[in-house]
């Protein structure tokens, strides 16, 4: 009840500031600019509230009047500020690289200066005058947007719906506006709205001093110099700019406060990659979908996988196993491209359907898009929160079949559909916290098969799902793969699984295939740790006097 009540307070004194600061000159500008000597000076009466200035002129009048430039001047600096803070905060996230960190730098160091100082030295630097301040407090306030936005981009530009969208071909231009300022752009909002209320602060700062609003022209700040030579004889001609500018801070404030409050109650529950050296002398076989050697991928100076070798033909299932840290999903990323700007990784040679995978740019990405789906281990991270399942659908058919949206549109129900999605023409207008965590998973099966791949990677798929849901997601994958003659990378630590859907188990640990076999031969497996994680799957009938095997082997 209490929020309520402040929320409502709140809008409309934000309201009535911006009604004021619209009709106030219409009603009252000429009145309040009308020079009369016969009543200069007079103290607050019912007639003049806040009394008069030296030349007869009603001082909350021009009070009132001089809103308008007040509130205008500050939220104009503000959005101007706020647009080049977010442009240069995410600048580091999606360059990446020392050219990000160099970013990241500048925009720290910029923030060690106090936004008044800054701003002031900029407006002495430039002059005086309305748009000198209206430069130097946009400038002051990038930093703060800048950093705020780095901040909060860091950790949605590593979500999986974002390297989905770089797979699909997606620029950073589309990036960020598609992808990075909607899951951000509650935390600006806010900041936006306080940062209005410190903008007009520091506006009527400059002012007072004059390097703000010139005459003939006057805002809150000016006005306060005016009244402040005669503060002891008249205090109201300070006083009441002096509120105004108080009244604007706290009313932008408590807007700012109410809208995280609603945000929060609205929650659902280095360096780059170097070219991949391509050796056109190795043997290899031309059938092959996905063929890479020699394969080492690492972070700064230490690698995480070393020297692996994979081959997966038209059709085969090879599923690569082993504990949590072996290496599985990062071997998984370098099959797609995706791996994080922090790693680097080179390779005798890799190619997928015949073309190199290298650090792809859009082009080659959109050429990955169409024939490679991969199934990310995190269902959630999946997809863009703020974007119905339906248009992610969508989207991946739009860049790649080149149908139009209506058949984009059937063909995005029929995949619902085909992954055992009930009501799929209702559930494609859902957003994904509406979806349960086995519909999410298949929804990204879904996604994955709106083209025609030829090579279906799924990092653990069965993740976080019970064990009804993890039985329904197995065996949808296993009948596309089946029903479209996929290939399938499948990424597990559970060789059960894998036996169940794979043709050849690759065997990881510490960062190195240590066996490869066929699953009809895993009972003859030779290495100590594949015998260890074959001990341990647990089985109804096991006798429960014994003790559990542990999988790992030192």
């Amino acid at each position: 009840m209490k929020r309520g009540a402040g929320r409502a307070c709140a809008l409309a004194a934000g309201a009535a500031l911006i009604v004021i600061a619209i009709l106030a000159p219409i009603l009252w500008a000429e009145q309040a600019s009308a020079i009369q000597p016969e009543q200069a000076l007079l103290t607050p009466g019912l007639r003049h509230w806040f009394g008069t200035d030296e030349l007869g002129r009603d001082v909350l009048l021009r009070v009132l009047v001089g809103t308008r430039l007040s509130l205008g001047i500050g939220t104009l600096a503000a959005l101007i500020g706020a647009a080049a803070g977010i442009l240069l905060g995410t600048l580091p996230v999606l360059i990446g690289g020392r050219g990000g960190k160099a970013i990241a730098a500048v925009i720290n160091t910029l923030l060690a200066f106090p936004a008044l100082l800054l701003a002031l030295f900029v407006a002495a630097v430039l002059g005086a005058g309305a748009g000198s301040a209206l430069f130097a407090i946009a400038l002051a306030l990038t930093p703060i947007f800048a950093r705020l936005t780095y901040t909060l981009a860091g950790g949605i530009a590593v979500a999986d719906y974002v390297a989905a969208a770089r797979m699909l071909g997606a620029g950073p231009a589309e990036i960020l506006v598609r992808h990075l300022v909607p899951n951000i752009a509650g935390p600006l909002l806010v900041t936006l709205l306080m940062s209005i209320g410190g903008a007009i602060l520091v506006l009527s700062g400059l002012s007072f001093l004059g390097l703000g609003v010139q005459l003939p022209d006057y805002d809150w700040g000016s006005l306060l110099n005016q009244g402040f030579s005669r503060i002891y004889i008249s205090p109201t001609a300070s006083i009441a700019p002096a509120a105004a500018i108080m009244a604007a801070g706290v009313i932008m404030a408590a807007l700012g406060e109410s809208l995280a409050s609603d945000l929060d109650g609205a929650q659902p529950a280095s360096r780059r990659r170097p070219a991949l050296p391509t050796d056109t002398s190795a043997s290899r076989s031309s059938e092959a979908v996905l063929d890479i050697q020699g394969l080492t991928i690492g972070f700064g100076r230490d690698p995480v996988v070393h020297n692996l070798s994979l081959t997966i033909r038209p059709g085969e299932r090879v599923g690569l196993v082993g504990e949590s840290g072996s290496g599985k999903t990062m071997t998984a990323r370098a099959c797609a491209g995706l791996l994080p700007n922090a790693a680097w990784w080179t390779a005798r040679h890799a190619e997928f359907l015949g073309q190199p995978i290298a650090p792809a740019g859009p082009a080659a990405q959109r050429t990955f898009g169409c024939h490679l789906a991969f199934v990310f281990q995190d269902p959630a991270s999946a997809f863009n929160p703020v974007l119905r399942i339906g248009t992610q659908l969508v989207e991946g058919a739009l860049e790649h079949a080149g149908i139009g949206r209506g058949a984009a549109r059937e063909r995005a129900r029929q995949r619902l559909e085909t992954v055992g999605i009930d009501a799929p023409e209702a559930r494609m207008r859902a957003y994904p916290h509406q979806f349960s965590g086995g519909m999410l998973q298949r929804a990204a099966i879904a996604s994955g098969l709106m083209v025609a791949p030829k090579l279906l990677i799924a990092d653990e798929p069965t993740t976080a799902l019970d064990v009804t849901v993890q039985a329904r997601v197995l065996a949808e994958i296993d009948r596309i793969c089946e029903e479209q003659h996929l290939a399938l990378l499948l990424v597990s630590h559970d060789l059960a699984v894998v036996s169940q859907l794979c043709d050849r188990v690759l065997v990881m640990k510490k960062g190195r295939v240590v066996e490869e076999l066929p699953v009809s031969a895993l009972s003859q497996a030779a290495h100590p740790y594949t015998r260890s994680l074959i001990a341990s799957i647990v089985e109804l009938d096991a006798d429960r006097s014994r003790p559990l095997v542990a999988g790992a082997v030192q």
